[in-house]
């Protein structure tokens, strides 16, 4: 039985969806990815789904999928210094109107985020990437690409076990950051990673 998508409605009056999601708020070290997805009018694919519900191994097929088959999408990494600069919210909201400026859909589907300066048609979806295959796929799309920055940074400092926690405030984490002190990728402005850096200087 088909999942009952909201683009299935929606294709009836706009030929071009745009869905955005992000990955990557919560964690103390590493970017936020946020992507955007436009599909073929009528498009499915019963795999798609909101990536935290997915397998890394099914994510990955899934990535290369949804390229393939996208109409259109976009991958923006913000930095941890953007992140510190403007908050974390902001700066989803940020490249969530880019994303949407850029690729000039009909409707734009947003995983529960306002869009104060787009001004074109938008809804802000509650559990969006379980409702609309095009968040689902932002989504995805975004979990991988951050995923496998996690793994390069992995490779530049394999003592911070990257690859493992993926930057989120795991106690191991916690633990060996006390031990090894903050790097360029970790998030200043977020409070555990503050409370590290104010032990330090005394």
């Amino acid at each position: 039985m088909s999942k009952q998508r909201m683009e299935s409605e929606l294709w009836n009056v706009y030929d071009a969806i745009l869905g955005i999601d992000e990955a990557g708020r919560g964690p103390i070290a590493g970017p936020l990815v946020v992507a955007g997805v436009i599909f073929e009018k009528g498009y499915e694919n019963e795999e798609i789904d909101d990536s935290k519900k997915l397998s890394e191994k099914k994510r990955e097929r899934l990535f290369t999928e949804i390229i393939k088959h996208a109409k259109a999408y976009e991958i923006l990494v913000i930095s941890e210094q953007t992140i510190d600069e403007l908050n974390i919210y902001r700066a989803t909201q940020k490249a969530m109107e880019q994303i949407a400026n850029d690729l000039k859909a009909q409707m734009v589907l947003t995983d529960a985020m306002p869009l104060p300066n787009y001004k074109g048609k938008f809804e802000s979806v509650i559990k969006g990437d379980q409702k609309s295959i095009s968040i689902a796929a932002g989504s995805i799309l975004a979990k991988v690409s951050r995923d496998r920055w996690m793994k390069k940074l992995d490779e530049m400092y394999p003592e911070y076990e990257f690859k493992k926690h993926k930057g989120y405030p795991t106690k191991k984490h916690l633990e060996r950051i006390k031990e090894l002190g903050i790097v360029d990728c970790y998030r200043k402005s977020y409070a555990p990673v503050k409370k590290i850096l104010k032990i330090k200087l005394f």
